[in-house]
């Protein structure tokens, strides 16, 4: 089945049926909640952490037309070329255009999430251009033809076993093992070569400093340093919302950031790009380019609530706290952003009509907005959402994609309905009276209500008639 947000109830119904899937997961939330837990051992700490990072973050956004200006024109001082796209289609054109001028017909690709939202891979496929994912999990995804299920760790729904299985139907040669540190080493090993062989490199970025033009890259592995070092040509590409203010702004943010994501206080590699290679030096590319993309976010920015959206930092910790993310996994959401971000950023960037089902797929528990770095008050951004799905937009305000798509003429009429008997105490009160009398003719199945719900039964008396017996008998006493 292909995996789309509007096949999400479909997609949803086979993950909860995978029990190794579900196993899987299992495993993996509870090591990386206990691993933030550790990571954030101070409650106070906590929140001074969170606090700093939401204020640097809103602070940022609140000037992100001048903000993203001032990177372009630092970065243009520094040697590195800026290129504005609107939509993925002009991204994809950015980056076939840099590839054509270098003759480029191999890519290889540091962690980008950006790449996977433009759908890079396939679009450079049809050009001929090769592009091969470094990143070991993405890695692995790209073995099996399949794409992340998280933000941070793309392979997470897969055990040692399944990775052995992966390479033992992809790679020539290899000898199956479940010991983990072969598996790494066997994935480096084959990806060696290939940094060399690239004609160009691609990178995502963490922060973009609009100060100094530096473009920031967080990792574990080595493979951001070698993509962005080694091939001539250095391609970044980002979201508009990544950019901040001052260089000072980064310390927090990465240190939330990384004790959010996978409970280290530090990463291994912390890159700073802020120029290609200057004379007299041994390494780098000899070109850079910033790509920044919009796809959605500046209609997300002009309204002051949905805005909070473009706080996110990607650090993860929303999925994996969230009961329904770690129940199904990320493929099932058929986005590249899943869980509880993906349900507040996917309507921006794919419209409501086809995510309209991702943001009603939430219990509303409050979990992911407990432990966002930033403070994204994503439970509040679901309900908002969940308004314009079903809503116009107000007079004078911009509508979102696909605004109003999950409206129902017969759902409206019920809600009418109600709003007369609750606001008529004569027609509420003959109304469950006859809920109460007629309550054995209401079937036990009731649709998708009772798919994980027993069937409504009013009680055999009203509250007012229960009150008014209890009164009644107290005057006999008397």
């Amino acid at each position: 089945m292909s995996q789309t947000p509007e096949k999400f109830h479909a997609l949803a119904k086979d993950a909860l049926a995978d029990q190794q899937l579900r196993s899987n997961f299992r495993g993996a939330m509870d090591y990386l909640r206990d691993k933030r837990k550790t990571a954030f051992n101070d409650a106070n700490e906590e929140k001074q952490i969170r606090d700093l990072a939401e204020t640097i973050r809103q602070r940022c956004l609140s000037k992100l037309p001048e903000l993203l200006e001032q990177l372009e024109f630092n970065c243009y001082r520094n040697g590195i070329q800026v290129h504005w796209a609107e939509t993925p289609e002009r991204a994809n054109a950015i980056i076939a255009s840099i590839a054509g001028e270098h003759n480029a017909k191999r890519i290889i690709k540091g962690k980008s999430m950006v790449s996977e939202e433009i759908e890079m891979n396939h679009e450079m496929a049809k050009l001929g251009i090769e592009c091969l994912e470094s990143d070991m999990g993405e890695y692995i995804v790209q073995l099996d033809g399949d794409k992340p299920s998280h933000i941070i760790m793309p392979a997470i729904h897969k055990n040692k076993q399944e990775v052995s299985d992966t390479f033992a139907a992809n790679l020539d040669g290899f000898t199956p093992t479940t010991d983990v540190d072969s598996l790494i080493q066997t994935g480096r090993t084959r990806l060696r070569q290939k940094f060399f062989e690239a004609d160009i490199g691609l990178s995502g970025v963490n922060f973009a400093v609009a100060e100094t033009g530096t473009l920031c890259l967080v990792e574990n592995e080595g493979n951001g340093r070698m993509s962005t070092t080694v091939p001539n040509v250095h391609i970044a590409i980002t979201g508009i919302e990544k950019v901040v203010e001052y260089l000072a702004d980064v310390p927090p943010l990465y240190s939330a950031l990384t004790r959010s994501a996978t409970g280290q206080a530090i990463t291994t590699y912390f890159n700073m790009i802020s120029s290609p290679r200057k004379p007299g030096e041994k390494d780098g590319p000899q070109e850079v380019h910033l790509i920044l993309l919009d796809n959605g976010r500046s209609q997300a920015y002009q309204d002051e609530e949905l805005r909070k959206t473009l706080q996110c930092i990607r650090c993860g910790a929303c999925m994996n706290h969230c009961p329904v993310y770690t129940k199904i996994g990320g493929h099932a959401y058929g986005t590249v952003y899943p869980g509880p971000i993906g349900k507040i950023v996917s309507p921006h960037l794919l419209g409501i009509e086809k995510t309209k089902d991702l943001i009603t797929a939430s219990s509303l528990c409050g979990a992911c907005g407990e432990v966002c770095p930033v403070r994204i008050p994503i439970p509040e951004m679901l309900l908002r959402l969940r308004k314009e799905a079903k809503n116009k937009a107000d007079k004078g305000k911009e509508e979102l994609k696909g605004q109003n798509s999950a409206h129902s003429v017969l759902e409206a009429a019920a809600m009418k309905g109600f709003a007369l008997a609750a606001t008529n105490p004569s027609l509420y009160h003959t109304g469950t009276y006859m809920a109460s009398k007629l309550k054995s003719l209401i079937p036990n199945k009731l649709g998708a209500w009772t798919q994980c719900r027993t069937s409504p039964q009013p009680a055999g008396k009203t509250l007012h008639q229960i009150m008014a017996e209890r009164s009644k008998a107290k005057v006999k006493k008397s």
